[in-house]
């Protein structure tokens, strides 16, 4: 399976995350939420201009800008 970016997935697609790529506080904050290696996710909603991205992981919803969602590579399921 190719690896692609979360904020290029659309509403219903399931993922598999493969890395999280942020730096700094932004990519720290994103591992906090749960957004590790292993984690599937779900995007549940895309704003019309892209950002935010609603997804969801671990059971629950999480809202991301679009630049954080792209912090994170996944494997489409």
């Amino acid at each position: 399976m190719a690896i692609r970016l979360l904020s290029d997935l659309k509403p219903r697609e399931k993922a598999r995350i493969v890395r999280v790529v942020g730096k700094g506080g932004a990519g720290r904050r994103i591992l906090d939420m749960g957004a590790v290696s292993g984690t599937e996710v779900e995007v549940e909603r895309v704003a019309p201009l892209g950002d935010p991205i609603e997804i969801t992981l671990r059971g629950y919803h999480l809202t991301l800008r679009q630049a954080e969602a792209a912090a994170i590579q996944v494997e489409v399921m």
